[in-house]
């Protein structure tokens, strides 16, 4: 089964469980490290932070369900977590919640002659950001490498 239809299927199996224990499914991957598979659901919450047992509420339904269901044929390590104080910035959704606030963009080669920028994210659409340094600067999507929220504490 290709990657991203295999995630689709996972995130519809999820979904429904996340919204009943009265959290939101923020992102979900599916990735092969040191040789092992890992299935990471991260989770969020409109109020406050996750906490441990959050994600341990979730990870026993996630399991009960995956056991049953059984969408990934081969084995693999199951992780609940939240997304983070520097949370990956991977949807267009994900985006427009932060509109406003500081993000680290990574690119895939030289934009601008930058690897990187550090700026207040003003707008997005479907094909590229807004962000704001010294000056406005339009970034193509498919320039983007990676893009995170830079945390407050």
């Amino acid at each position: 089964m290709k990657k991203d239809v295999l995630i689709e299927k996972i995130e519809a199996l999820v979904k429904p469980i996340v919204l009943e224990l009265s959290y939101n499914l923020y992102y979900v991957e599916y990735v092969k490290e040191n040789g092992e598979f890992y299935l990471r659901i991260y989770i969020d919450k409109p109020e406050g932070s996750i906490s441990l047992s959050d994600c341990e509420a979730v990870s026993r339904r996630v399991s009960e369900m995956l056991d049953v269901e059984d969408p990934i044929e081969s084995s693999y390590y199951l992780e609940v977590s939240s997304p983070g104080l520097n949370r990956g910035l991977y949807k267009e959704e994900h985006f427009k919640m932060f509109i406003g606030r500081e993000v680290l963009v990574r690119f895939n080669s030289s934009f601008n002659g930058m690897k990187n920028i550090k700026a207040i994210l003003k707008d997005v659409n479907e094909d590229f950001i807004v962000i704001q340094d010294k000056e406005e600067i339009k970034v193509p999507k498919e320039k983007i490498k990676s893009a995170n929220l830079e945390g407050e504490i």
